[in-house]
């Protein structure tokens, strides 16, 4: 069985258990349990604190795990990455009180700065050039600049409302980052071959989410022209309506492209068209 640890409360524990659901793993949730097997894939999950997830990665405490590229770099365990997932992304940034005046990342020279990531500060300021004092704290980081503990702050932002709310301005974002899987180095083969196959179904739920499947009627004559505007992964399916010198044509487009390729396939006679999004996508 495949030990998987994802953050126990918060955005990125909903979003990771959505993930695994998505890729059709069955197990009971509770708020009450610290871990849960699947009743369908050789899977546990581990409900653990973000920070200390990379390290039971590490330590083979558990197989597998899904966490903010934030906490990976700030523990130095970045190179337990698999790949990224596309999801919780959020940004480190640098935030003032409102009444302060600021005009560029130099104003904090010789200022204090509370965080709970100073090794990401600390090479951040280093590049910028900038010399100061780091103060350190687990929690309630937006509360230190009305405290008098420091100038200013350097914590997660998603939306930026918690700032707004603590009468603080975000000023400089200093890394970006988003969910990541991480695995042991010296995992079994038999492990190794249960990764494999949860990051195939990880990898079709991840093509299905970028994507839309289409169907429309077209008069035969368009159909050319409305074939090249359309990407496909081989080539679209067409098939002849009960209607003569009409066809139904079938296809896939990125969602990026949706808007601007249905715009133009209209122009070029397509109707009744249907937008159908896709659940899993395995090419």
């Amino acid at each position: 069985m495949l030990r998987l640890a994802i953050q126990k409360s918060g955005r990125l524990s909903e979003d990771s258990l959505n993930l695994i659901r998505e890729c059709g793993i069955s197990f009971v949730n509770s708020s009450l349990k610290l871990k849960t097997e699947s009743t369908n894939f050789p899977l546990e999950i581990l409900y653990l604190r973000d920070d200390d997830i990379p390290g039971y990665v590490a330590d083979g405490v558990a197989d597998i795990g899904i966490v903010g590229e934030n906490v990976l770099v700030e523990e130095g365990k970045q190179s337990l990455t698999v790949e990224k997932l596309g999801f919780s992304k959020c940004r480190l940034s640098l935030a003032v009180p409102k009444t302060m005046e600021y005009n560029s990342i130099q104003d904090l020279n010789g200022k204090n700065i509370a965080t709970s990531y100073p090794n990401l500060l600390k090479a951040y300021l280093q590049e910028q050039g900038v010399e100061a004092d780091i103060h350190t704290i687990s929690g309630s980081v937006e509360i230190a600049p009305s405290i008098g503990l420091a100038e200013a702050i350097c914590d997660i932002v998603s939306s930026g409302s918690t700032l707004i709310s603590n009468g603080l301005k975000e000023v400089e974002r200093v890394f970006k980052s988003e969910a990541a899987l991480i695995a042991n180095d010296d995992l079994s083969e038999e492990k190794r071959e249960i990764l494999d196959k949860l990051l195939f179904r990880i990898h079709a739920v991840q093509r299905a989410r970028k994507k839309k499947y289409i169907l429309l009627n077209a008069p035969n004559e368009s159909l050319d022209e409305i074939r090249a505007l359309l990407p496909s992964i081989k080539s679209p399916t067409i098939l002849p309506l009960a209607e003569d010198g009409w066809s139904s044509l079938h296809s896939v487009v990125n969602e990026d492209d949706f808007w601007e390729i249905i715009e133009k396939i209209k122009a070029a006679g397509a109707q009744g068209i249907l937008v159908i999004p896709i659940e899993k996508m395995i090419i």
